[in-house]
């Protein structure tokens, strides 16, 4: 049975409406993102019929395995650490990329881009917390890094993502907004600023509080208990 899928989500809209209310403009949107990572597919198009379009992808080779198995009204981006070999496999399906953390894989991304005659929208992944154990590009370099991707035709960049530090984590959001709207008033050629990607199933109403506009949650919208209400 899977419906605890539809329990889950009725508390996390309800975690997600009351942070808005207390924190963010009436007509702000932020959206739910589904983390698919080792979530059966059968489970996955439970929550798209919910009204989840938006589904995140951690690995390439399980997006390839599971794609045509997917409701096709899902929209997929890619949030997991990416490899300049692997663009290739997912660069037409994907509609957004949100863990760019490099020249070398954006260029990679662009020539690819380029060559099929698309403009792919990405985010660039901070490391916010300078943990060696995460990808991302530390804040003090992103700004040079979104200068150097702004000058690649078939990218376009549409704002931040980041996975804080599990301590400090609302300093660490706070952070992130503040990088976000930085950036925003500098109108970066090509940088429309439009997305903050941050939390996930522990924090994300911290995260709607501090400017997050898609908040990307796996466990907690996927694991056989009720979620709590926060």
């Amino acid at each position: 049975m899977d419906d605890f899928i539809s329990e889950n989500l009725k508390v996390i809209d309800y975690n997600i409406s009351e942070a808005k209310a207390k924190y963010r403009k009436p007509d702000d949107i932020i959206r739910l993102m589904a983390v698919t990572k080792n979530i059966p597919a059968e489970l996955v198009n439970k929550a798209v019929s919910l009204g989840v379009k938006l589904l995140g992808e951690n690995r390439v080779q399980e997006f390839l395995d599971k794609k045509d198995l997917y409701d096709k009204s899902a929209e997929f981006n890619f949030i997991g650490h990416l490899q300049t070999n692997k663009v290739k496999y997912i660069v037409n399906d994907i509609t957004l990329i949100q863990s760019v953390d490099s020249m070398k894989l954006a260029s990679e991304i662009d020539r690819l881009s380029v060559k099929t005659g698309k403009i792919t929208d990405i985010l660039i992944e901070v490391n916010i917390g300078g943990e060696a154990s995460k990808s991302g590009v530390s804040p003090d370099g992103l700004e040079e890094l979104i200068y150097g991707i702004s000058e690649l035709s078939g990218i376009r960049i549409k704002g931040l993502m980041t996975i804080p530090p599990v301590y400090n984590t609302e300093f660490y959001f706070e952070k992130m907004n503040g990088l976000f709207f930085d950036l925003k008033d500098k109108n970066i050629n090509k940088t429309t600023m439009e997305i903050l990607s941050m939390g996930m199933s522990g924090d994300y109403p911290l995260a709607v509080k501090h400017g997050s506009n898609i908040v990307r949650i796996g466990t907690g919208l996927f694991t056989p208990f009720k979620s709590e209400r926060m």
